[in-house]
C-alpha cells in the first residue's frame, strides 16, 4: 500500500482520495476514522491495530502535529510489541511509505487536519 499524497484535509491512499481521517491496517483503510476524545489518541482508537499486530504504527498527529498519544496507549503498544512513531501527518505519510516500500508490517493512524 502507498500514500501518494497528503494535503491538509486530503489523502490519496492508492489512487483513492479521502476526506477523513484513516486508519490503515495490512490491506485494509477504515475511512472516516473516529476517536474516543477528537485530538487525544487513547487504546479504544486502536483495538484495530492492536489485532493486527503490526510491527510499527505510524501516528499522523496532524498537519500541525496537534493531536497527542496518551501515555497508557503508548504503554500498551510497548506492551505489544508494536513500535510507535508520532509525527505530523507530513512526515508520518513519508515515514509511511518509506516503511512499506522496504517490506515492514506497519500500520498507520493519520489525523488529515489540526
Amino acid at each position: 500500500m502507498r500514500i501518494d499524497s497528503y494535503q491538509f484535509g486530503e489523502i490519496v491512499i492508492d489512487g483513492v482520495e479521502y476526506d477523513s481521517d484513516c486508519l490503515i491496517t495490512g490491506s485494509r483503510i477504515q475511512t472516516n476514522w473516529r476517536r474516543k476524545e477528537g485530538h487525544l489518541l487513547t487504546i479504544e482508537d486502536l483495538q484495530d491495530v492492536i489485532a493486527a499486530q503490526p510491527a510499527v504504527l505510524v501516528v499522523g498527529c496532524g498537519a500541525s502535529g496537534f493531536m497527542r498519544v496518551e501515555a497508557k496507549t503508548r504503554q500498551l503498544l510497548q506492551q505489544h510489541n508494536i513500535q510507535l512513531e508520532a509525527l505530523d501527518t507530513y512526515k508520518a505519510v513519508e515515514q509511511f511509505n518509506e516503511l512499506s516500500s522496504q517490506g515492514a508490517n506497519v500500520a498507520a493512524a493519520l489525523h488529515l487536519t489540526c
